[in-house]
């Protein structure tokens, strides 16, 4: 394959033409979509290559919009709602889970709900507490959605023409912080599978399980290790629900260790939820306790330097490591 170098918000944006083309029932709805080119830039040019009628400008009204693309999704169309960003979906978090969620379930199969809902979570760089939230455990906690969250170009351009596919319903968070992150995509065009993890590092002594932002945390902190002779595998889990168990479960079984790193809060997160189900399932394969490396369990501060002790470093994964060895 023939590669170059795109920005995450590039593979994104190449990703949603290419299945606009490919399919006339797939359009784009929500905040900015369409003349802004989108608040990040991920829908530049899609108004003038599609129109109005598959490039929707909303008003601000979440919960509106994401009702609109599940009575689309119900009639045969494929919306993409893009929430401008994930601390907007709280708005709209009724018609995702008691409405998108179950209506498959409750009509026994008449309805089928081919949408995503899209857009960035995350922290960035002082926007505050109400702009800096991770809620993959909030959509993971609810059958009947998909939980798919990318942490490079490649992986995010694959993944959104699969979800983008797929006749359930997608909540699809990207990070915030990471979309001008260049990195190889393929000239011709590929999907990777929903639901399968990514080992994005080989390695024998300690597996890191991980995904979004804390990906290249990890990396970089797998390559520290490599200099105290600790050789770990990076697991990147990519979609959520459902989990790839037996891509993460056979690393484990390997390593015989785990360590979970994640940029959400503690309490009742999906890290949590992965080291309970791991020391359930394979506790005679573990040689220490499952470790979660998380969020500072606070809301995010607007101050850079209170605001840099939030999030997990490389440092502090090197040194959790280190202590489970």
């Amino acid at each position: 394959m023939s590669m170059r170098q795109l920005s995450i918000r590039e593979a994104l944006n190449e990703a949603l033409a290419e299945e606009m083309e490919r399919d006339e029932n797939v359009f784009l709805m929500g905040e900015e979509v369409g003349h802004y080119d989108g608040a990040y830039k991920v829908s530049r040019g899609l108004l003038d290559k599609f129109g109005e009628q598959r490039v929707v400008d909303t008003p601000i009204a979440e919960n509106g919009f994401a009702g609109v693309g599940i009575g689309a999704a119900m009639v045969g169309l494929r919306p993409v709602i893009e929430f401008m960003t994930f601390n907007f979906s709280l708005i709209g978090i009724d018609q995702v889970i008691n409405t998108a969620a179950k209506l498959r379930y409750m009509s026994a199969g008449q309805f089928k709900l081919p949408m995503v809902f899209r857009g960035p979570g995350g922290s960035v760089m002082q926007l505050g507490a109400q702009h800096s939230q991770c809620f993959e455990s909030f959509y993971a906690h609810c059958p009947g959605l998909l939980v798919v969250l990318p942490s490079n170009s490649y992986d995010a351009k694959g993944l959104l023409k699969s979800a983008i596919r797929d006749n359930n319903p997608v909540v699809f968070i990207e990070s915030e912080a990471m979309y001008g992150v260049r990195g190889d995509v393929p000239e011709e065009t590929y999907t990777l599978e929903l639901g399968k993890a990514d080992i994005k590092r080989e390695g024998a002594d300690i597996t890191i399980a991980c995904w979004s932002k804390a990906v290249p945390w990890c990396l970089e902190a797998a390559e520290g290790l490599s200099e105290l002779g600790v050789n770990a595998e990076v697991v990147d889990l990519m979609t959520i629900r459902p989990l790839d168990e037996e891509t993460l479960h056979q690393s484990v079984k390997k390593t015989n260790r785990l360590l979970v790193v994640q940029e959400s809060w503690p309490l009742a997160s999906v890290g949590h939820w992965l080291a309970a189900t791991v020391s359930e399932s394979l506790f005679d394969f573990l040689d220490a306790p499952v470790k979660v490396i998380s969020g500072q369990d606070y809301p995010y501060p607007y101050a850079k330097n209170l605001e840099a002790l939030m999030r997990p470093d490389a440092r502090k994964i090197v040194e959790v490591a280190r202590s489970m060895l």
